[in-house]
């Protein structure tokens, strides 16, 4: 090969390889999860977002447990968790119920929302409840106004369900209201692609993928690990 042909070679090489990247990224992406080595006990969560969800798919792709919606603020039902619940657990998936917390309502409100669409299980994860800005109302309350008012959910909720119940934070929740700092409850960290490093204490589950995607589940799914010990 002359010069000027290997030169030519060399920069249409150098030239192709961030498209090769950019390609690959995706799908390197949404098949990304943490060593199962390290991390046994792996799961998704799930809202009527996934529409119909072939559960019994699962198992296989190492979903071990999955969190699913049930409501939101005082007013809203998921409308796929009552076939999610049933669907998850006959595909013996260790299933969980979950609420997004919404700034607008009162914790009383939210936690008799709850009680009433989440049924009683003892075999259940313990009850999660999602508290982050996106997606949620304008309002921000002060520190104390919202620590009273999720107090009151925790308080009806755990004594429905008798366990604690977990809290799904971002690191922007956490260092306005300083959850983890206040309520000592298991947490659900968010940090994608890295282990959490925010938080009061060690995270029960660590969210760690919001892009994986499973055959039997429409379009993406949040992927995460959790220590097993503390949740069954």
């Amino acid at each position: 090969m002359n010069p000027a042909a290997f030169r030519w070679l060399v920069i249409m090489s150098a030239a192709m390889i961030p498209i090769a990247i950019a390609e690959a990224s995706p799908r390197a992406s949404s098949r990304w999860h943490p060593s199962e080595k390290r991390y046994p006990f792996q799961g998704i969560d799930v809202s009527h977002h996934q529409g119909r969800i072939a559960w019994e798919r699962l198992p296989r792709q190492g979903v071990d447990f999955a969190y699913i919606k049930a409501t939101e603020g005082a007013d809203h039902a998921d409308r796929r968790f009552s076939i999610n619940w049933r669907e998850a657990d006959a595909a013996g998936i260790h299933r969980g119920a979950y609420h997004f917390f919404t700034l607008c309502r009162s914790g009383r409100d939210q936690a008799a929302h709850f009680v009433r669409h989440v049924p009683v299980d003892a075999g259940a994860l313990p009850p999660a409840v999602d508290l982050e800005f996106p997606g949620n109302c304008k309002r921000r309350p002060s520190r104390a106004k919202f620590h009273r008012e999720l107090g009151d959910f925790l308080q009806i909720v755990e004594a429905r369900y008798g366990r604690h119940a977990v809290l799904y934070l971002t690191p922007h929740f956490d260092k306005r209201y300083r959850v983890s700092a206040t309520f000592k409850r298991p947490l659900w960290l968010r940090s994608i692609r890295s282990k959490p490093r925010f938080g009061a204490r060690q995270w029960t589950i660590w969210q760690a993928s919001t892009t994986r995607r499973l055959k039997g589940v429409r379009g993406r799914v949040d992927w995460n690990v959790a220590r097993k010990h503390a949740l069954l």
